[in-house]
């Protein structure tokens, strides 16, 4: 796991402006869902095109949390990328013509083809847990999944954030649930980065304007106050 904290400067800017750092003092668990985003082979494996290291240091707490949630009657919902091709095209030419390389883009395509997406080995699943397959960065965005729909029609109000990268697919996620009014909680020690920077950031950005950063022993806490 990344071994970093929100700095003081942030702290104390955060305080300055709304006198706590945290949003919420207590979470109602039938109102709450856990996203897991995108612990899939193309970001998960040694060697992948999207690889993302860190995220298999979080496949343990990811379970000793979705161990404790299920109990309490939270849905889990593992949100997987994947994208099609057309005559040729893709279905986001616009990330896949610009963000990698030739090589590379032959690689994450046949990666995220629909019919092999899978959650990571390791992780625990439920019976009664939720996949969810998006075409964006963003699982809340229009046209990217059905994820605001379930949880809306599940009346969710609530969502916990785990997964990778905590600075992108994540990030956007919870900027965009945000927009939409959705209560969002950033899992620090359940989310991964490419660099400890990179997690960092977007976990100061969240806290300081989008919603909470709490652990997931302290999301716990939370949704037993609730």
């Amino acid at each position: 796991m990344h071994n970093v904290s929100i700095r003081p400067e942030i702290v104390d800017r955060v305080m300055a402006r709304r006198g706590r750092l945290h949003w919420f003092d207590s979470l109602d668990p039938k109102r709450t869902a856990i996203v897991v985003i995108d612990m899939q082979e193309t970001f998960c494996a040694p060697g992948g095109p999207g690889e993302v290291a860190v995220s298999r240091a979080i496949v343990d707490p990811i379970n000793r949390l979705t161990r404790r949630l299920r109990p309490m009657g939270v849905p889990v919902i593992w949100v997987l990328h994947a994208n099609s091709q057309f005559n040729g095209k893709s279905d986001w030419e616009i990330f896949f013509n610009n963000v990698v390389s030739d090589d590379v883009r032959l690689r994450t395509i046949e990666s995220l083809s629909p019919g092999r997406q899978k959650v990571w080995s390791g992780l625990e699943q439920g019976n009664d847990d939720i996949t969810v397959f998006k075409t964006r960065y963003s699982a809340m965005i229009s046209g990217s999944s059905n994820l605001e729909q379930l949880l809306r029609n599940l009346g969710i109000d609530t969502v916990l954030i785990a997964g990778t990268k905590t600075n992108v697919c994540c990030e956007s996620t919870a900027r965009d649930a945000m927009m939409l009014d959705f209560k969002v909680v950033m899992l620090s020690d359940c989310t991964a980065a490419l660099s400890d920077d990179e997690h960092r950031a977007a976990l100061e950005t969240i806290i300081q304007q989008f919603g909470d950063v709490l652990t997931g022993d302290e999301a716990i806490e939370k949704l037993s106050a609730g």
